[in-house]
């Protein structure tokens, strides 16, 4: 079912509108001087090597296709000097594909170096990671970098409906129901490889029904699927929505829903470091003194993480997960350090009292720096009745202890601290 030309790609019509680069690179009339090579980042099952072997079939190029996971810089070498025979003997342009440029070492990306540059190949290679951490920058700046993205409902629908119909596919051997549609756009989570794998898999044990043609049902989807295909794009809304909704339930307490949405994270392949360092923030933001072994739980289980790995750091990350969402909650430091920020910013501050000054240098003292200043350890109860903010922000309070966990605790000490110096 693999496009034969850009007309029956579904999807990434930003990257197919007329004059765009991969629709230059697939008219045979352009000149092959004018090609550039690029880089198609973006999740599996988007069309990147799609993308590149239409356009070597509709440009009438010669096509090379490599794979960075079994090629080495030899073979490299080899269809560069191939590519610089065919173009000096025969005129011909050579297209090369390499699938999972990622996977190449600094040395081999950089045997690309010559072709790309002197134009003996233009290069499309195809990657889900990011390029700027994976590519090195000599070949980044040589090529356009262009960004798939997860194709829509609409675009795995149409791609369904063709691959039922088409003579490439099950050639409208089987009917497919409408919940069985909808079953597998929903399981292909903007993957067209999932989609047509799992249509092919539940055509496979379709319903027969006499002579009438066999029905793919929801049933066969469910019965040929057996795992849910998480919608979860590490760049996109779904990444987003599903890490507030795991803080949002941390910070209201619901530690099941908790668990449900970092078990989606885990399922769907999200960097445990990413929750690890999202699980230290909501110790501090959401839990503050009310708790304060609850940041110790979470920088613990971000160092966990980071020693021992996956799918063992899911272990970790479910016991702090679990300690925050059902411990005491405080946003009180939180609230302190943004309301002091937003003063500060706004011009609320003043010169530092006099006697809190550094007075250990050559002239401090005649300029009455430290003169005055109350050594706390000498009180017997450790608190000196001084002032300590400028005079312009007197009296000012910022953090509000509230009366819950360990912060009611703090509350009834500040309260007296607060008295004792006079405010």
């Amino acid at each position: 079912m693999r496009p034969t030309s850009l007309d029956e790609v579904a999807g990434q019509q930003h990257l197919l509108r007329a004059g765009s680069p991969l629709v230059k690179l697939a008219d045979p009339g352009a000149a092959s001087t004018s090609a550039v090579s690029v880089i198609l980042w973006g999740p599996p099952g988007t069309g990147k090597t799609t993308l590149a072997q239409a356009i070597a079939r509709s440009s009438g190029r010669r096509f090379v296709e490599l794979s960075a996971v079994t090629a080495g810089v030899r073979d490299v070498r080899e269809v560069m000097q191939d590519a610089l025979n065919q173009r000096d003997l025969y005129g011909q342009s050579t297209i090369l594909f390499l699938d999972e440029i990622h996977r190449f070492t600094k040395a081999q990306q950089d045997a690309l170096l010559p072709g790309v540059e002197n134009g003996w190949v233009v290069l499309i290679a195809a990657t889900t990671e990011n390029p700027s951490f994976s590519v090195i920058s000599p070949l980044l700046s040589r090529s356009l970098l262009l960004t798939l993205q997860p194709l829509s409902d609409e675009d795995v629908g149409l791609l369904i409906d063709r691959a039922v119909t088409d003579p490439r596919g099950l050639a409208d051997a089987v009917r497919l129901d409408d919940a069985a549609r909808s079953a597998l756009v929903r399981l292909a989570s903007g993957d067209a490889r999932r989609a047509l794998t799992s249509l092919e898999a539940a055509a496979s044990i379709a319903d027969t029904d006499g002579d009438a043609k066999p029905a793919i049902t929801a049933e066969a989807v469910a019965q040929a699927v057996d795992k849910a295909l998480l919608r979860y794009d590490k760049q996109g809304d779904e990444h987003y929505d599903v890490i507030s909704a795991f803080i949002k339930s941390i910070r209201g307490s619901d530690v099941d829903a908790s668990m449900h949405y970092l078990a989606r994270m885990i399922e769907a392949g999200e960097d445990p470091r990413f929750i690890a360092r999202r699980l230290v923030i909501s110790a501090a933001e959401d839990i503050g003194l009310a708790d304060p072994q609850a940041l110790q739980i979470a920088v613990a289980a971000a160092d966990a993480v980071a020693f021992i790995g996956m799918p063992e750091g899911r272990i970790p990350l479910a016991e702090a997960t679990a300690y925050l969402a059902t411990t005491a909650k405080s946003n009180a430091a939180y609230l302190a350090i943004d309301k002091a920020i937003a003063d500060v910013r706004a011009g609320g501050f003043g010169r530092v009292p006099k006697h809190l000054r550094d007075a250990h240098y050559a002239g401090a003292k005649r300029l009455g720096h430290g003169k005055g200043y109350v050594y706390p350890h000498d009180s017997a109860i450790g608190v000196s009745a001084q002032q300590y903010l400028p005079d312009e922000l007197r009296g000012t309070r910022y953090y509000e202890p509230k009366p819950l966990g360990a912060e009611r605790d703090v509350q009834a000490r500040l309260e007296k601290i607060r008295r004792i110096l006079g405010e």
